[in-house]
């Protein structure tokens, strides 16, 4: 009888104690998740802080989109292909909505063209048709 109390006390004790080191695993995850987000608020913050820096705008302006003030000449050494060296685009094509609809700025276009270059009107559909004089007997 006494082993059979001990065997039933083991059980239930590993279970809570399998059920306590996942949780255990669970806390650990979740602080480290905290942490990451944390780092990341703090790195946002910095490049925040960093735009609101007006030299700090200018120079990525000149960096992303060969930005000059009037008066600069501006050069760019160009590699063998023809394109610069130094550029590396920051701008990328629209993405597509991932449901096949067209994006929304592609409707506003398309209304614009539109309205620019309406259509024909095409004449309405014919509501009686009689038989041509050859055909009737």
């Amino acid at each position: 009888m006494l082993v059979l109390v001990l065997a039933v006390l083991m059980v239930s004790y590993a279970s809570s104690l399998r059920a306590y080191f996942q949780q255990r695993s669970q806390i650990q995850q979740v602080q480290a998740s905290i942490e990451q987000s944390r780092a990341d608020i703090a790195a946002l913050q910095r490049e925040k802080k960093r735009w609101r820096d007006p030299a700090y705008v200018v120079s990525q302006a000149r960096a992303r989109f060969a930005f000059g003030f009037p008066g600069e000449i501006g050069y760019r050494v160009l590699g063998a292909d023809g394109r610069p060296l130094d550029q590396q685009d920051s701008l990328s094509q629209p993405r597509t909505s991932g449901d096949g609809r067209p994006e929304w700025w592609q409707t506003t276009l398309s209304s614009i063209q539109t309205a620019g270059d309406p259509p024909r009107q095409t004449p309405p559909p014919a509501t009686k048709i009689t038989a041509s004089p050859q055909h009737h007997r």
